[in-house]
């Protein structure tokens, strides 16, 4: 198995009793992403070396024999519309193609003191204006498991992106009715 089907859990444990590092299974992680982004499409933007330099200090702590919360150092994936200071973030608009945030959103804060690793954003549609992910201004999202179909929801870019393994986690922000259609279109049932 590789090491991008893991569970959250199975890689947690596997940090734990230091059988994988954080950067090693970033780097893996971020392999991965080279290897089938370029068919995916579920980033619209990727921040290896912050994600890297987190993954060494959660390295760190492990090492010094300290607790680490259950996602700390399990890379994964933002959507595009939620706040992250410093990080490109767009809503899949060409209005906000360049715009940096200067605060995270809440769930943010509470994901880094967590020590979560952030690979990127996915991709979206427009303003979270859909069902589908056709309709970002960026780029079309292929469903992982076809490419000739959608991956659903607005946070199609997410789904995707764990599909695929090319990420552990992702945090999309949808409503549960989009949260059932996202699992069915991109077959993440499959992984879980």
């Amino acid at each position: 198995m590789k090491v991008y089907e893991s569970t959250v859990h199975e890689l947690h444990e596997q940090l734990k009793n230091k059988q994988i590092s954080s950067v090693e299974l970033t780097q893996a992680v971020y392999e991965r992403v080279d290897e089938v982004e370029g068919r995916i499409g579920a980033y619209l933007t990727l921040d290896k070396d912050v994600a890297l330099a987190q993954a060494a200090k959660v390295d760190a702590k492990i090492a010094a024999g300290e607790k680490i919360k259950p996602l700390a150092g399990i890379p994964g994936a933002i959507k595009d519309n939620i706040s992250t200071k410093g990080l490109r973030t767009t809503c899949a608009s060409h209005i906000l193609d360049n715009f940096i945030p200067v605060y995270d959103a809440h769930v943010i804060e509470n994901l880094r003191k967590d020590e979560t690793i952030f690979l990127g954003k996915t991709n979206m549609d427009e303003f979270a204006m859909g069902s589908t992910t056709e309709t970002s201004y960026m780029k079309k999202t292929h469903n992982a498991w076809d490419l000739h179909c959608v991956p659903g929801g607005s946070s199609g870019g997410s789904a995707a992106a764990v599909a695929a393994g090319e990420a552990i986690w992702s945090y999309p922000v949808m409503a549960a009715s989009r949260l059932l259609l996202l699992w069915i279109r991109s077959g993440l049932s499959r992984k879980t």
